[in-house]
């Protein structure tokens, strides 16, 4: 599948191509879309469109070395004031040109175009359960090999209670603490950690950094691997067709109530049974509807 001739091709195909397959469900009604709310947290930044659907994003504070005077991180954000209103092409056009604040908002706008279609209830071939986590229940044999790419302390935390081996990928050790360390694995190693992993959580950051394709490229074939946090709440076609089997985001509940939070500098503590629910979107052999996001925009 190429990239919609409206967007010019990125280094990061997944985000194209879900473009694309949002243009072929929602048509011309994307194009009269606009975004009616935007904030940029400590933690997440958010969208509202105008047709009420809301998405987020992980901030990524650390791709932004500007971001340390006033005068310099301007240039991080130009568009700072002027954001409201604007049309989702104009988010999504940013995100290719953009630096990394742009590419957040563009993916924030990605998820929340996202449940849009999931709200109409096309049929689709996956399935999506509210409330829930991909990694809810499920069995590990004792001798897998598992990789965590990205500080996701829930996954970690879990991991350490199973009482086996297993490796933590992070850009920024300094994330981890100290009883986590002895599960660090250095990047000059992280190829062929990849490379015999049985089982791979992947944060869903690697979208922003576009590191994802790099790492799906690595795994082996008989490697399951999950992508996870509210970052990866989008149309899953792009991410199934690489070899992810499940994806762990959110569904906005309470678009409002959520930007007010993440403008308070809220994280997933504050947000999630309150105006976000967990989500999991998990790869299927036949198709369903989708009706329990049925109330989850407009409201």
């Amino acid at each position: 599948m190429k990239p919609s001739h409206d967007f010019p091709p990125t280094d990061n195909e997944i985000l194209m191509e879900t473009v694309t397959r949002l243009r072929s469900i929602l048509g011309r009604d994307m194009d009269r879309l606009t975004v009616e709310r935007t904030v940029v947290g400590i933690f997440f930044s958010g969208v509202k469109l105008s047709n009420g659907d809301g998405g987020i994003c992980f901030t990524p504070i650390k791709e932004i070395p500007e971001a340390v005077c006033c005068p310099s991180s301007a240039r991080a954000m130009p568009n700072a004031g002027r954001l409201d209103g604007q049309t989702v092409k104009a988010y999504l056009e940013r995100m290719n040109r953009g630096g990394p604040l742009h590419k957040a908002l563009g993916i924030a706008v990605l998820n929340a175009l996202s449940a849009t279609c999931w709200r109409g209830q096309i049929p689709i071939a996956y399935n999506l359960l509210s409330g829930a986590d991909p990694v809810d229940n499920h069995p590990i044999p004792d001798d897998a090999v598992v990789v965590v790419i990205g500080a996701l302390v829930p996954y970690i935390r879990m991991l350490k209670q199973r009482g086996r081996p297993f490796h933590i990928l992070e850009k920024d050790p300094r994330t981890l603490k100290a009883d986590e360390m002895p599960f660090f694995t250095p990047p000059e190693k992280a190829h062929a950690c990849i490379a015999a992993a049985d089982l791979i959580i992947i944060t869903g950051t690697t979208l922003i950094n576009a590191t994802l394709e790099g790492i799906l490229a690595q795994k082996s074939p008989h490697a399951e691997a999950i992508l996870v946090g509210p970052t990866a709440s989008m149309l899953p076609e792009a991410f199934f067709k690489r070899g992810i089997q499940a994806i762990g985001g959110i569904t906005v509940t309470k678009p409002d109530l959520l930007l007010d939070t993440l403008s308070q500098g809220g994280s997933g503590y504050h947000f999630y049974g309150r105006s976000a629910e967990r989500l999991v979107i998990a790869q299927s052999t036949a198709p369903v509807s989708m009706p329990l996001m049925a109330a989850s925009g407009g409201q």
